[in-house]
């Protein structure tokens, strides 16, 4: 289940700016993808912009890159007081919902999973993300108040995404793995498990993303409740299945850029293949890229990936 969108935009030839402003352009992105590749899900656009853009941050767009958020909306307890929770219709977070609706009604075949920013990482886009890193330490009263308000509009959007019909939801963290394990367990998740708490149920499954170092933050993450993890590449794989229950789904960690984008098909297969035997012990471990794959990735890389899933299958 590798984390894509790009390839499905390119194959339309269409700009990633008409991805993350035209939602009939990102769904059939969406939709295009499960045409063409057997993956075990659907996954949407990682725009990690769209959720900060709604509370008032300024978003810089561009042609083919995913856009970026520029310049800081609060600095202290007295901005952070005055920052407005908006509501889960604000922005381009409509285009987003509307989006994963139009792709959920069209592939049947297979689960399909929203996607939306974690708490940690909304406020670092709001704050700063060194302001931040500093300010858990000297301001903790104003980055706890921070991630209230953060938490509360991602509840909102993601009873959306899950009201739009989706079977899931990958919420993406990459911030909190940057944090030791006690500052993710006081300013990362504990306001996930929220999240969590408030759209996963026996029909709806929670992939909470982690970035991570060496696995770190695993046990913070497990608290969490999500009933699946996604690990970046940074992770040690063995070291997250031994340290998560069995019954949650592991994921990841094919380097997206490094290996997907700049390596060959057979260095692809050759690390795929191996993660796979690897892993083989843990049937909860499903295979996928570290995060969302670059523009660019070449579609032999793509094949290569599958065709070696398909093998390791093959012999069980």
């Amino acid at each position: 289940m590798p984390i894509m969108t790009h390839p499905g935009i390119e194959r339309l030839g269409k700009r990633v700016l008409d991805c993350v402003t035209d939602l009939e352009a990102q769904a059939a992105a969406i939709v295009e993808l499960a045409r063409c590749y057997p993956t075990a899900a659907s996954t949407s656009v990682m725009d990690l912009t769209v959720e900060a853009e709604a509370f008032g941050a300024k978003v810089t767009f561009s042609e083919e890159e995913i856009p970026t958020v520029t310049g800081r909306l609060v600095w202290d307890q007295a901005s952070v007081e005055a920052l407005k929770v908006p509501p889960a219709t604000a922005g381009r977070l409509p285009l987003y919902q509307e989006a994963i609706r139009l792709a959920a009604a069209q592939i049947t075949d297979r689960p399909v999973l929203a996607g939306c920013i974690g708490p940690f990482s909304l406020a670092a886009r709001l704050y700063g993300m060194t302001e931040i890193m500093t300010a858990c330490f000297l301001e903790p009263d104003a980055i706890a108040l921070l991630l209230e308000k953060c938490t509360a509009l991602l509840i909102g959007h993601a009873r959306a995404l899950k009201a739009a019909g989706t079977d899931g939801l990958i919420m993406a963290e990459p911030a909190a793995g940057l944090l030791s394990e006690v500052l993710c367990d006081a300013f990362s998740s504990p306001f996930v498990k929220r999240v969590v708490e408030a759209v996963q149920d026996d029909g709806y499954l929670f992939v909470l993303h982690n970035c991570g170092n060496k696995g770190q933050v695993t046990a913070s993450m497990v608290s969490t409740g999500a009933r699946g993890l996604h690990f970046g590449n940074q992770a040690d794989m063995l070291e997250a299945l031994r340290a998560v229950p069995s019954d949650r789904l592991v994921m990841g960690n094919l380097d997206p850029a490094g290996l997907m984008k700049m390596g060959t098909a057979e260095a692809v297969r050759a690390a795929a293949g191996k993660l796979l035997a690897d892993t083989a012990a843990h049937p909860n471990f499903v295979l996928s890229t570290g995060c969302d794959t670059p523009p660019g990735v070449p579609e032999a890389n793509l094949a290569a990936l599958f065709a070696a899933v398909d093998r390791a299958n093959a012999g069980r």
